[in-house]
């Protein structure tokens, strides 16, 4: 099957970062018509196939704002997150609504501002890019809110499936971005997980499990709690928030 966007509208969040900026060019080099490039701090792009998008996902209007300006989306990408540094579950209430203002309740109120765009266009799809942290719990706000996340990908596939609408929940570990350079361990490629994501879109997945580590780990999840998470959390001892 080739691997082509074709004609397709794609918005990307977080579209500034390291992984966002893949997904922004290789939608373009795959055929994409035209990509919002969503941002709290758009940057130029010096594209005319771009189109910068003033975006908050802690800002309720900022959200109806880019649902009325990008009502020719078909294909949404939930690349923007955050994970600050020092976070922990045991930290300041306030730290934690924060992370989870943007990595969850920014997250679906823009997907279900967008689910009833992406109905009008066939259904269209939903990235949600995840982590392998939630699988494991790592002790971090970020790890909590992306298991929220995960179990929110499988409700929104579910009640949008009426509509026609792919969801894709792309789970990976450590990705060789400005985020994670803090961690001196294996990383994989921005570019790679992009790759993938986008070769499960045209391919119908509901899941992409973008490196070797995510692949083992799903492989285990059918292991006793007695013995994956000692297992898991020895292995992860290297990880400090």
């Amino acid at each position: 099957m080739e691997k082509s966007l074709e004609g397709r509208t794609v918005l990307v969040t977080g579209a500034n970062g390291g992984l966002g900026e893949h997904f922004v060019r290789q939608a373009l080099e795959r055929g994409a018509r035209k990509v919002y490039a969503a941002a709290r701090s758009p940057r130029d792009w010096h594209d005319d196939r771009i189109t910068i998008l003033q975006l908050d996902l802690t800002d309720a209007k900022s959200i109806a704002d880019a649902a009325t300006i990008a009502t020719d989306v078909d294909l949404l990408v939930n690349n923007a997150a955050i994970a600050p540094a020092g976070d922990s579950i045991s930290g300041p209430d306030e730290e934690m609504r924060r992370i989870f203002e943007t990595n969850f309740f920014g997250t679906m109120r823009l997907s279900n501002a967008f689910a009833p765009i992406l109905a009008t266009h066939g259904g269209g799809t939903i990235v949600n890019i995840l982590s392998a942290a939630a699988w494991i719990g790592l002790g971090t706000a970020h790890s909590v809110s992306k298991t929220a996340m995960w179990s929110a990908t499988n409700g929104l596939r579910f009640q949008l499936q009426g509509q026609k609408t792919q969801v894709i929940g792309v789970l990976v570990g450590m990705i060789d971005t400005p985020m994670s350079k803090r961690w001196d361990v294996p990383k994989v490629t921005a570019e790679s997980v992009v790759t993938q994501t986008y070769d499960g879109v045209v391919n119908g997945a509901l899941e992409v499990l973008a490196d070797d580590d995510t692949r083992g780990l799903k492989a285990m999840l059918s292991t006793r709690a007695e013995e994956l998470y000692p297992a898991l959390h020895q292995q992860l001892a290297f990880f400090k928030p």
